[in-house]
C-alpha cells in the first residue's frame, strides 16, 4: 500500500485506533519523511517543485525532441507522463532521468541546456516522488530458490564433512541482476534433476561405510598355494597379504585344519607387520575345519598380515596316516574396527554417532535421521517427513541389508528432497499480501547463505530454535562472529567475484604476440590479489572506501614484477604498500584492468562502463547493433591513437550520449595497458589520460580520477549497498526498496564506512528480516 503523499492532507476519523491500518500507514510515512528531513507543514512550501509547474514544462521544452514515442534513446519515453499520477506509476524511469540530469549527461551537448536550478528542481521532485513510493510495510518477497552450485558444494561440505565438490559437474547457474543466487532465474532442468539423483547416491555411499567394506576376506584360491579349494603349507612357510588398517580393534579369523603326524599338533602363528599376534595349536581335521579367532588393536597403515606354519614334520618310514604333518588354510577374515565406529570417516560418525544395540536398530535410525534431516532441511523435521524417511530405511531391512545400508538410503532421500535443495519460506494462509517477520530458522538460513554461502552452524540453529536470533543485539553479535569465521571467505568467492566480474578472467585470452608475458600463472595471481584484498577488508572491518582508494594490496613475486614493484619475491602473497605509486583500490588491479580490455588493446569504453555499472551503480543502456565497431575509412583510419579513433566514433549521433559518460572514465585508466601493466606510451604516441566528466569536472590520470570518485563517495556507497542488498536478498530491488537502500547508506556513512556496518545495516533491514506473504 503506497503511503499518502505529503501534498495530500487527509483527515482520518478514528474509532478506537487499534487495528486501523490506514492510520498505521500514515504514521509510518510521516516517520520516514521526518527521519529524512522532509516533513513539512500541511501547507506545501513554495520551494517545493511540482510536476505541473516545474517538471512538465522542462520536459516538453528540453526533452521531448528525442524522448518521445517508441525507439526513444535508452528506452526512455517521456511523452507518456501527462500528470503526477502517471509519474507515480513508473518511478524507476524518473530515477534514471534524475541521475542523467544531475550528473550532466542529459541534455547532451548540442541540445537545449538546463540551468543548475532546473537540474536541482528535477532531482528534488524525483526524490520526493520516489520517497512517496517507499512502502515500508512491503519488504518484498523472495522467490523460492534452489541452492546454486557454490551453495550446494558448501552445504554438502558442512552437512556431511566430505571434501568433495559434486556440483562442479552440474549445469551452470543462470545469472540475474548481476548474481547467480537470484531466485527468479534458478530453475531446475531435467538434466539437473538427474545430476541431483546421482550426486545423492554417491554422497550417501561416500558418507556412510557399510560393514562389508570394513572386512577383508581372503579365500584360499586368491593366494594360489593350495590344491583344490584350500591353501596348503606343506613345509615351514606362510600365507601373507597387505591390509589397509584404520585405528581401532579388529578380529582376525583364520579357518584351518591339519594333517596330523608326529607327536604334536600343527603350530600356526598369526603376525601383523612382523609382530606376532597369537600362536595356535591346530587340532581340527579335514572333515571339520575350525575357525581360530584373535583380537588385534591396529593403527593407521597398510600392514602385512601373515599366517605361518611353524613345525613341519615328515617321516617317510612312518605309516601313511602319521607320516606328513601339513597345515591347510580355508580363508582368513579381518573384521573391524569393531566395538564402536572409531576409525570410520568423520562423515559416518557425524551421521551415526554409535552403533545401535541389537534389536533397537529402527529406534536409533529414527533418532539419527531426525537429527540429520533437521540439519539438512535447516529447520526441525516434522513427524510426517520423518516417517517418509523411515519408510525408505525399512526397505533395507526388508531385503536383509545391514543397518548402515538403511541409513544410506535415508540420507539419499534427504539429499534429493526439495526441503534440502530449495530454501523455502512457507507463508501462512492468512493475511495474504501482508508483511510478516521471518521465523528463527528462516532468518538463520538467510544469514548463513548471505555470509557463508552455506547452511547455518549449530550455534545459529540453537539461537533460531529458542527465538534469540530475532533480538537485535544477538543478531548483530552473530553477524560479527560470522564475519570473523573463515567461512566468510565465501563473500570473496561469490559476491566479490561477481560484483567485480572476476569470473570473466577465466575466459580472457590476451593476444600472446602483444603480451607475451601474460600466462596462466600471472592470471591466477591477478585473481588472487583481488580476492585477498576483498577478504582483508572484510576480516579487518576496513572502510569500504578502500575499494576505491586503499593504498595497499597483496602481491607475490610474479605480480609484483608485472607491476614494476621492487622487493617482492617468491610465490607467497604478502601485503604491500602502494604509497608513491599510481595504484590504489580495485580500479588499478590487474584483474579488473584485464577483464575490461580487448585481447589486443585497452578499451576505454569497457572500462568506463565497468566503473558506471559496478562502482557508481548507473549503467548505460545497451549499445545499438554495430555501435561497438570502428569505421575503417576516412578520418578514423588515419587516426594514430586510440583516443583519436574514439573521438571520431563518438561523433555518431547514436553513440555520442553514452560515450560522453563512459569514455572519460576509461581514458583516466589509459596508463594501464590491456593486462594492467603501467605505460606512458601507446606505441610511439604518449598516453593522454585526461578527461572531462559531463559535470564539467576535469582530471588527468588514475589518481585524479579516483579523487573525483571519492569526492562523491555517497554515490559509491549507495551503489555498493544496492549490490550487497541484492546479493543478500537473492532478488532484484524494487522501487519500494529505495528507502531501505537510502537508510543503509546513511548508517554506513555514519559508522565511518566500515564493512561490518554495511552488513549489519542490511541484516537489520526490513527486506532482510521480513517478507510479504503470498
Amino acid at each position: 500500500m503506497a503511503a499518502p503523499q505529503p501534498s495530500t492532507p487527509r483527515r482520518t476519523r478514528i474509532r478506537g485506533w487499534v487495528g486501523d491500518i490506514r492510520l498505521l500507514a500514515l504514521a509510518t510515512s510521516l516517520a520516514v519523511t521526518a527521519s529524512a528531513g522532509l516533513v513539512q507543514s500541511k501547507a506545501k512550501s513554495k520551494a517545493d517543485p511540482t510536476f505541473a509547474k516545474d517538471v512538465a514544462p522542462l520536459v516538453t521544452k528540453k526533452c521531448l525532441t528525442c524522448h518521445k514515442g517508441k525507439g526513444s534513446p535508452a528506452g526512455i519515453d517521456l511523452s507518456k507522463f501527462k500528470t503526477q499520477t502517471d509519474a507515480q506509476k513508473d518511478t524507476a524511469t524518473w530515477e534514471r532521468v534524475a541521475t542523467a540530469v544531475s550528473t550532466g549527461i542529459m541534455p547532451p551537448k548540442g541540445s537545449p541546456t538546463l540551468t543548475k536550478a532546473q537540474r536541482d528542481a528535477i532531482k528534488s521532485w524525483v526524490d520526493k516522488l520516489v520517497s512517496s513510493d517507499c512502502r515500508l510495510a512491503d519488504p518484498g518477497k523472495v522467490t523460492i530458490r534452489r541452492l546454486n552450485r557454490e551453495e550446494y558444494n558448501n552445504t554438502v561440505r558442512d552437512l556431511l564433512g566430505l571434501d568433495v565438490r559434486p556440483a562442479d559437474d552440474f549445469p551452470s547457474d543462470d545469472v540475474g541482476n548481476g548474481f547467480d543466487n537470484i531466485g527468479d532465474v534458478l530453475s531446475i532442468s531435467p538434466l539437473l534433476m538427474e545430476k541431483y539423483l546421482g550426486a545423492a547416491e554417491q554422497l550417501s555411499k561416500a558418507a556412510i561405510k557399510l560393514p562389508v567394506e570394513n572386512q577383508a576376506l581372503y579365500q584360499a584360491e586368491e593366494y594360489g598355494t593350495g590344491r583344490g579349494e584350500y591353501a596348503a603349507l606343506t613345509t615351514r612357510g606362510e600365507v601373507a597379504f597387505i591390509h589397509d588398517f584404520k585405528p581401532g580393534i579388529y578380529r582376525i579369523k583364520v579357518r584351518a585344519f591339519e594333517d596330523h603326524a608326529g607327536p604334536e599338533n600343527s603350530k600356526m602363528l598369526v603376525s601383523v607387520n612382523g609382530e606376532p599376534v597369537q600362536e595356535f595349536q591346530v587340532t581340527a581335521r579335514r572333515t571339520a575345519p575350525t575357525l581360530y579367532e584373535m583380537p588385534y588393536r591396529a593403527q593407521f597403515g597398510k600392514w602385512k598380515v601373515s599366517v605361518e606354519f611353524l613345525n613341519d614334520f615328515y617321516q617317510p618310514n612312518n605309516p601313511p596316516a602319521n607320516r606328513d604333518r601339513n597345515l591347510w588354510i580355508d580363508y582368513i577374515e579381518i573384521v573391524g574396527p569393531i566395538g564402536g565406529n572409531a576409525g570410520l570417516p568423520e562423515s559416518h560418525r557425524r551421521i551415526i554417532p554409535s552403533d545401535p544395540p541389537a534389536g533397537k536398530e529402527r529406534e536409533f535410525a529414527q533418532r539419527y535421521l531426525r537429527a540429520f534431516a533437521t540439519r539438512a532441511y535447516r529447520r526441525p523435521v516434522s513427524s510426517e517427513e520423518l516417517e517418509r524417511l523411515m519408510a525408505v530405511f525399512d526397505l533395507a531391512k526388508k531385503y536383509k541389508e545391514p543397518f548402515e545400508r538403511g541409513m544410506q538410503l535415508g540420507v539419499q532421500a534427504v539429499l534429493v528432497s526439495p526441503n534440502f535443495l530449495f530454501r523455502a519460506e512457507i507463508d501462512p494462509k492468512v493475511n495474504p499480501g501482508a508483511a510478516r517477520s521471518l521465523n528463527g530458522y528462516e532468518l538463520a538460513t538467510r544469514l548463513s547463505y548471505f555470509l557463508w554461502s552455506s547452511m547455518q552452524d549449530a550455534r545459529l540453529m540453537m539461537l533460531a530454535g529458542d527465538g534469540s536470533l530475532a533480538k537485535p543485539e544477538i543478531l548483530k553479535s552473530e553477524v560479527r562472529r560470522m564475519l570473523r569465521d573463515k567461512k566468510a571467505v565465501a563473500l570473496a568467492d561469490n559476491f566479490a567475484e561477481q560484483w567485480l566480474t572476476l569470473r570473466k578472467l577465466e575466459i580472457i585470452v590476451p593476444d600472446p604476440q602483444r603480451f607475451p608475458d601474460f600466462n596462466a600463472e600471472l592470471k591466477a595471481a591477478m585473481k588472487e590479489e583481488t580476492k585477498r584484498f576483498f577478504t582483508y577488508v572484510v576480516a579487518n572491518d576496513r572502510s569500504i572506501l578502500d575499494f576505491l582508494d586503499g593504498k595497499y594490496t597483496f602481491l607475490n613475486g610474479t605480480l609484483a614484477k608485472h607491476y614494476g614493484i621492487a622487493n617482492v619475491q617468491g610465490s607467497e602473497f604478502r601485503k604491500v604498500s602502494l604509497e608513491g605509486t599510481q595504484r590504489a583500490g580495485v580500479l588499478t588491479q590487474g584483474s579488473i584492468l584485464t577483464v575490461t580490455s580487448n585481447p589486443t588493446r585497452t578499451s576505454p569504453t569497457k572500462r568506463g562502463r565497468w566503473v558506471l555499472e559496478q562502482i557508481l551503480g548507473t549503467p548505460p543502456p545497451p549499445p545499438p547493433p554495430g555501435a561497438d565497431v570502428f569505421a575503417t575509412d576516412g578520418k578514423v583510419a588515419s587516426a594514430v591513437t586510440l583516443r583519436e579513433k574514439m573521438l571520431f566514433h563518438r561523433q555518431k549521433p547514436e553513440c555520442a550520449t553514452c560515450h560522453q559518460k563512459m569514455d572519460p572514465l576509461g581514458f583516466g585508466l589509459e596508463n594501464f595497458d590491456a593486462v594492467g601493466a603501467w605505460r606512458t606510451k601507446d606505441g610511439d604516441a604518449p598516453i593522454d589520460a585526461s578527461g572531462e566528466l559531463p559535470t564539467g569536472e576535469k582530471f588527468a590520470g588514475p589518481t585524479q580520477l579516483r579523487n573525483l570518485l571519492l569526492k562523491d563517495k555517497h554515490q559509491f556507497v549507495h551503489a555498493f549497498s544496492e549490490k550487497m542488498l541484492t546479493y543478500a536478498l537473492g532478488r532484484g530491488l524494487a522501487p519500494a526498496d529505495r528507502c531501505h537502500v537510502d537508510t543503509i547508506t546513511k548508517q554506513v556513512e555514519k559508522s565511518k564506512y566500515t564493512f561490518s556496518s554495511l552488513i549489519e545495516s542490511i541484516v537489520m533491514s526490513d527486506p532482510f528480516r521480513k517478507r510479504r506473504t503470498s
